[in-house]
C-alpha cells in the first residue's frame, strides 16, 4: 500500500499557511489566490494551532452575518486538527477523513508541518495503485 511519504514525493511538499491573528478576509483571499480549500493555521514559532477552511468560513462567517474584515482566523478555525504523518498509509487517512468528516489533512513531522493532503490527493492515489493492480493481474492472465 502506498504511504503519504510516496504521494507526496508525486505531488509536491508545499504549505500555505496563516497566522491566527490574520482576517478572515485575507485567509478567504489567499485560498482563491491559490486554488485550494483549506489552510494551516501556524503560530509565530510556526507550530500548527489549526486549520482555516472554506466550510470554516461559509459556516461561521457567513451564515452568521459577521465580517471577513473584523473576524480573526483564530475566531473560526478548528483547533482540534488531525494529522498525518510521511508513514501513514494512504488507507489510513483516508479512514481518518472519513470518520472525522474532513477534507484536508496535515502532514507533520518533527513537529513541523510538511506538506497538505487533500481527500481529492488520497482518491487519486488509491485509483492509480488499483489501475497498476488491474495491470499486473491482466499481464499474469495473458502470460
Amino acid at each position: 500500500m502506498k504511504l503519504v511519504r510516496h504521494l507526496l514525493d508525486a505531488k509536491g511538499r508545499n504549505v500555505i499557511s496563516i497566522s491566527p491573528d490574520a482576517s478572515v478576509f485575507d485567509a478567504i483571499k489567499m485560498m482563491a489566490d491559490e486554488s485550494i480549500g483549506s489552510l494551516v493555521v501556524l503560530d509565530a514559532r510556526e507550530k500548527l494551532v489549526g486549520i482555516v477552511t472554506e466550510r470554516d468560513y461559509a459556516r461561521k462567517v457567513i451564515v452568521k452575518g459577521r465580517s471577513s474584515h473584523d473576524t480573526r482566523v483564530a475566531e473560526i478555525m478548528s483547533a482540534d486538527v488531525a494529522t498525518a504523518s510521511g508513514d501513514d498509509t494512504v488507507n489510513s487517512c483516508m479512514e481518518i477523513m472519513t470518520a472525522k468528516k474532513i477534507r484536508h489533512l496535515p502532514v507533520v513531522e518533527n513537529d513541523q508541518v510538511v506538506a497538505m493532503v487533500s481527500i481529492g490527493d488520497l482518491v487519486q492515489a488509491i485509483i492509480a495503485d488499483q489501475q497498476e493492480e488491474i495491470e499486473h493481474l491482466e499481464q499474469y492472465i495473458s502470460s
